[in-house]
């Protein structure tokens, strides 16, 4: 499993909306999202733009729905997770050990981040067609739940486009 953060969509104003820091201050929403190896995605969130990256680890990992594997019981946790620099904390590194799920995260000051790029290309290309729905790219709902359905609606069709393929 893959985590990235960061899509970037600006509302004039709106549920889950705050001020991006990399925007001049403009509000904004992020989109978060876990992916497979693949790069299908599993769980996907929104939040403020001013919401640390840190803060929604949890929940994603516990909105994964359950898997079904070929054999054995359906799984309901990543047996690994890679993530930026942005998510260590050992806070974090516990929680996720805790559960049994082995982390990858980069450490802040030791690891390069072109080493991540390995595994992070999955999740980039997922983020790059997010970033193709229009609807996306820039929010024009000012409800989170609207904005939250049309982001799982685009997810779906991610899904449809690789199973068709």
């Amino acid at each position: 499993m893959r985590d990235r953060l960061g899509q970037h969509a600006c509302p004039q104003r709106g549920d889950l909306t705050g001020p991006n820091p990399v925007d001049r201050g403009e509000k904004g929403a992020k989109i978060h999202l876990i992916t497979d190896q693949a790069g299908l995605p599993l769980s996907v969130a929104i939040s403020g733009a001013n919401t640390h990256d840190s803060q929604a680890l949890r929940p994603l990992v516990r909105g994964i729905p359950p898997i079904r594997s070929r054999r054995g019981p359906r799984r309901r946790r990543p047996a690994k997770l890679h993530g930026d620099k942005g998510y260590d904390y050992d806070h974090l590194r516990r929680w996720l050990r805790e559960r049994g799920i082995v982390h990858r995260l980069a450490r802040k000051g030791v690891e390069s981040s072109k080493r991540l790029g390995r595994h992070r290309w999955q999740v980039e290309r997922t983020m790059a067609w997010l970033a193709g729905c229009r609807r996306l790219h820039r929010r024009y709902e000012r409800k989170a739940e609207h904005f939250l359905a049309f982001t799982g609606i685009a997810c779906t069709l991610i899904c449809y486009r690789r199973l068709t393929k």
